[in-house]
């Protein structure tokens, strides 16, 4: 049977002899006289000569159409090929009778359309957890096939990690969580100075630590990035023989070489020795050979002479490769482009088309010196900026079972009248944000301390300029939700590792909530902050106010005295403004009062919303030195101090209106006291009107459809509390 490239070939070739033919054909019957001017030649000889090409078409033709059968029975047959053997793949080398090599017809495996991947990957704490994001980015990016991941984590990216995938919702994604700590025993015991640590070592331990009925899997470092479909990658399995059990890309500099500086001594390896990035595993075959045992010789006997590993799993799998290079298959470099210090990778590629695996394996990271490090950087920040909504492909023709949080979501969207004025603010509390959470390093563990206090707040890109202010006057834990693009989140993370002030705390938690919809939704933003605060008590508050200096102290010392742990209770911390962007903040109640006096501070909103915060009694508050009780009045929106179990916010708020409201509302029904604290402020910082009040200040159906969802929270509020609701209903339907 002929190869397809050649009868591809053939068929290129007969085409062009029969358009050559016809043209000649053409031009030798009405264009005599271009070609021979006097057109001298006999009439019977003419005919004669058109009949012998007319001939000779008709035999290219049936040629051409011989030559098509041979190649759709090809391609059929390579097809049944495909399906009925999947342990023979690529193309084969043959030699000639003169010696000369060529590639010959090797049968084909490809991978199966819905056949499902995996991939493996360790990853432990907040750096690496953000690293493996845009990993995950570029293989879902290029994939058209099932993946399952199977992540080995350390506690930190366990919670973040489970808390994104769960959040991102993609179709035909599968996603396992191995503890690393059950696997520290069996490496513990090894040296290692390469900056990875303990976890730059697991990779050594996969055959114990995925499931025994797994025969095959792709490892990657978390510092990769495809720019193909990793199921090319994962076709190459199909290529091992019946002795190689790994694959892997040579190293590309001269580090196994031992010729980089004086007296460097670098672990056995074969060559160049392989770079473990990207590995190829057939589990099934390591385990069967007795991998562990194999791999922790070795270690055992290397040590003696080298006493610690340099470049962690790396040098053990070299060790290992030595002693026994049949278990090796070496992959195409092109699969793991290294773009380490003294690197070779220039030499493994020609065109951007070569590329299929990027390898950020210098500790230098984007800053390492390369020649085409501008397009690598370029490459790699596409998939960090890209929106990852956007991958949430489904893929047909493969059948996903939905999770049970997708049906519901989908069962919930389905219900929804698209007819409905409101449909738009009631799809966008059910839209089912991503979440990443603790984005940044943060060191301060959950409280034991029955007193401590966390602030919550909430913000956007246009107030970012807010948290320097804050973290000064705040020294207190802090947990944030952030509204950012995946752009914008890059933004913000250059911001707080440049700012002085930022990048000093470890107790401020960051929770990247990724843009999706129309309306800000404020109150997932806060519940997302308030679930993860990590002590006893929050302060719930917004983040264009500035609290009192000491008031973190004020606050811890108010809920011992108060007794705020066995009571239900709410300490009111009030709240003021200014309408000067710079201001000498009052350091005293006594200098605040001195500045309501004199007109550079007011009450919160009294010029355009005084219910807001009037029952909060300013009055008694000048003057009080004890907490004093006050009662719940219709809009009252103070901030406040309770105990980390509090309810909720009510997600169906969303944009500008009654976010507040509705959560104190929440506290009066359930009997909250409200108590203001006396020697305790906050201060509004000017700023420019948010894009959501806009709209509600010129649109007439927004503020239609804040009084419908008003409406039904008070019917909601009826059916949870009974009679107790009903004063709220009354008090609204007074005003």
């Amino acid at each position: 049977m002929l190869c397809p490239w050649r009868v591809k070939l053939k068929i290129l070739l007969a085409t062009v002899t029969l358009v050559f033919l016809i043209s000649w054909l053409y031009l030798f019957m009405d264009g005599c006289s271009l070609m021979f001017p006097p057109c001298i030649g006999d009439q019977s000889s003419h005919y004669f000569d058109r009949e012998a090409l007319v001939s000779q078409v008709r035999k290219v033709e049936e040629e051409n159409q011989l030559l098509r059968r041979q190649l759709s029975h090809s391609q059929a047959k390579d097809e049944v090929m495909a399906e009925t053997d999947s342990n023979q793949q690529g193309a084969q080398v043959v030699e000639d009778q003169d010696g000369r090599n060529y590639t010959g017809c090797a049968k084909q495996r490809m991978v199966q359309k819905c056949e499902l991947l995996h991939v493996a990957i360790v990853c432990a704490g907040y750096n690496a957890s953000r690293d493996v994001v845009t990993l995950v980015k570029s293989i879902l990016f290029h994939r058209k096939n099932p993946l399952h991941f199977h992540l080995i984590t350390d506690s930190v990216a366990r919670q973040i990690l489970q808390t994104l995938f769960q959040s991102w919702m993609v179709p035909s994604v599968h996603i396992s969580f191995y503890d690393a700590d059950d696997l520290k025993p069996d490496i513990s015991w090894i040296p290692n100075k390469h900056y990875s640590g303990i976890y730059g070592l697991m990779k050594l331990t996969l055959t114990k630590a995925l499931p025994s009925n797994l025969s095959k899997v792709i490892v990657l470092d978390t510092d990769i990035t495809f720019a193909t479909d990793i199921a090319e990658l994962w076709a190459v399995f199909g290529k091992f023989s019946d002795k190689q059990v790994i694959g892997l890309v040579e190293n590309q500099s001269d580090w196994y070489l031992g010729n980089l500086w004086k007296n460097h001594k670098p672990w056995p390896a074969l060559g160049r020795g392989f770079n473990t990035g990207v590995i190829l595993l057939l589990l099934e075959r390591l385990r069967r050979i007795g991998w562990e045992q194999m791999w922790r010789l070795t270690a055992e006997r290397e040590l003696m002479s080298m006493l610690s590993t340099s470049l962690a799993d790396q040098d053990i799998f070299n060790a290992v490769i030595k002693q026994s290079p049949a278990l090796v298959y070496q992959l195409p470099c092109f699969w793991n482009v290294q773009l380490s210090d003294h690197t070779r990778s220039e030499q493994c590629y020609t065109e951007v088309s070569d590329l299929k695996v990027i390898h950020w394996n210098s500790p230098k990271k984007l800053r390492v010196k390369n020649k085409h490090v501008e397009f690598f950087r370029n490459l790699y920040l596409t998939f960090l900026e890209y929106d990852g909504n956007l991958l949430r492909r489904e893929l047909f023709g493969c059948a996903s079972l939905p999770s049970l949080t997708s049906g519901q979501l989908q069962q919930a969207l389905e219900e929804l009248d698209e007819d409905d004025p409101c449909y738009d603010f009631r799809r966008q509390s059910l839209i089912q944000h991503r979440v990443h959470l603790f984005f940044l390093q943060y060191d301060f563990p959950a409280s034991t301390d029955a007193a401590d206090v966390t602030l919550i707040a909430q913000l956007s890109m246009d107030r970012l300029q807010m948290l320097e202010a804050i973290c000064k006057h705040w020294t207190g834990p802090i947990s944030l939700a952030l509204y950012l693009s995946d752009a914008e989140a890059q933004q913000f993370l250059r911001y707080a590792q440049a700012s002085e002030v930022l990048s000093n705390r470890r107790n401020v938690a960051y929770h990247i909530v990724y843009k999706e919809g129309q309306f800000y939704p404020v109150n997932f933003l806060r519940n997302v902050a308030l679930k993860n605060a990590q002590t006893s008590h929050v302060f719930l508050t917004d983040i264009d106010f500035l609290p009192m200096y000491g008031l973190y102290d004020y606050l811890r010392t108010s809920v011992v005295q108060l007794e705020l742990p066995e009571r239900k209770a709410a300490f009111i911390v009030p709240a003021f403004e200014t309408l000067h962007y710079r201001l000498t903040f009052p350091k005293s109640k006594a200098e605040l009062v001195s500045m309501l006096d004199m007109g550079s501070l007011y009450t919160f909103r009294y010029h355009v919303w005084p219910q807001g915060h009037a029952p909060t009694d300013y009055a008694k508050w000048r003057t009080a030195t004890v907490p004093y009780q006050v009662e719940w009045q219709p809009h009252f929106e103070p901030y406040v101090v309770v105990r980390r179990d509090c309810p909720l916010y009510d997600q169906r708020f969303v944009g500008f209106g009654w976010n507040k409201v509705s959560h104190i509302m929440e506290l009066d029904a359930q009997e909250y006291e409200l108590l203001v604290l006396p020697n305790a402020f906050m201060v509004h910082m000017p700023h420019a009107p948010s894009f959501d009040i806009s709209k509600f200040r010129r649109s007439s159906a927004y503020r239609d459809c804040l009084k419908t969802l008003r409406e039904e929270f008070h019917q909601d509020m009826s059916r949870k509390y009974g009679a107790a609701a009903l004063k709220y209903l009354t008090a609204e339907r007074n005003l």
